[in-house]
């Protein structure tokens, strides 16, 4: 389907090499903060506390999220755990306190904040915290959990492992379903929008946790699939058109393909932004780094890959395989049907 149709090819790798200097600074700067600054990893990576609380009622997020921050512990994380009622709190390390300290002090502020006040009760398992708001229990302390930083290390490690594999995946596919120096353009063209995204995180100091990986090993995915359909209709167009220049050809392409990416990623920009203004606190970073990925995606496809694939010199010959033997002009026999 096509909303448009533009009639004259743009010229886009006129100025490749222009865009592709902006990109290698922009890239370079990523690197530079990611080296100098680092990620502000969250508690899945470093350790840190898991409290769980229950409410009476429905749980408003935005009041637990304050009475928690109001306590100046640093990037929390306040979310709804299985059921309304249910909010799971994580908390980073903090450094000289005690996990029963950490959690009294969270429990309190929470207590509080329902206009409780927090009572100890003997029990079997040891003291117990109670809210007391009059006669009525307003959140009750289910369980707290402290997650330390072996679980991080082995988490981290994981994350890594698996960007690593998607990487090589991608190389592997690109090289078999095109030709290697689309491989190498490709991956590069991803490797770009990952370290960008990467970058953006060290530089704002903003929290990078699982979901946050999640979205990188998501755009890591979507960007090599906006790589293949230009890849494709490149190949399409050496086929088609002989007299062309490679140049040419990778404009005509892209050009061609400017009416689906519009819609494609329109289309999935708008979802991503509805999440970002509208997922709250939880869904944030995620629809960050998506929002990140989407846009420098497609600047990528278009900029990096493609102007990578046309200086390492992929030509017809690359991606259309003569399937006709040379004929000797001089053989009596030749072009004879039995």
């Amino acid at each position: 389907m096509e909303f448009f149709r533009i009639r004259r090819d743009i010229p886009f790798m006129r100025h490749a090499l222009i865009f592709n200097v902006i990109s290698f600074l922009t890239f370079a700067a990523a690197v530079f903060f990611l080296v100098t600054r680092g990620l502000h990893f969250s508690i899945e990576f470093t350790g840190g506390s898991l409290i769980e609380v229950q409410y009476a009622q429905s749980a408003n997020l935005v009041k637990a999220r304050e009475a928690v921050e109001s306590l100046g512990y640093g990037e929390v994380q306040v979310q709804n755990f299985g059921t309304s009622r249910d909010v799971l709190i994580r908390l980073p390390l903090r450094g000289g306190m005690k996990q029963g300290e950490v959690v009294g002090k969270v429990f309190d502020a929470l207590c509080r904040a329902e206009g409780g006040q927090v009572s100890t009760q003997a029990a079997e398992k040891g003291p117990s915290q109670l809210c007391q708001a009059g006669a009525v229990q307003p959140l009750t302390l289910q369980r707290s959990e402290f997650v330390g930083p072996q679980v991080g290390d082995e988490l981290a490690r994981d994350g890594a492992l698996a960007l690593a594999v998607t990487v090589i995946g991608i190389m592997i596919y690109l090289a078999i379903r095109f030709e290697w120096k689309f491989a190498v353009a490709g991956i590069i063209a991803n490797l770009h929008d990952v370290i960008i995204i990467l970058g953006f995180f060290a530089f704002f100091q903003w929290e990078f946790s699982l979901s946050v990986l999640a979205a990188v090993l998501a755009v890591l995915g979507y960007s090599v699939n906006e790589s293949v359909v230009i890849f494709d209709r490149i190949r399409e167009a050496f086929r088609k058109y002989r007299k062309m220049s490679t140049s040419e050809v990778i404009d005509h392409a892209i050009t061609s393909t400017m009416s689906r990416t519009i819609i494609t990623h329109g289309s999935t920009e708008a979802m991503v932004l509805a999440m970002l203004l509208f997922g709250g606190p939880t869904l944030h970073y995620f629809a960050l780094a998506l929002t990140i990925g989407i846009l420098f995606g497609i600047y990528s496809s278009v900029f990096v890959a493609a102007a990578i694939a046309m200086w390492l010199g992929v030509k017809r010959e690359d991606l259309v395989k003569n399937t006709k033997k040379d004929i000797d002009p001089n053989d009596p026999h030749a072009g004879a049907v039995v």
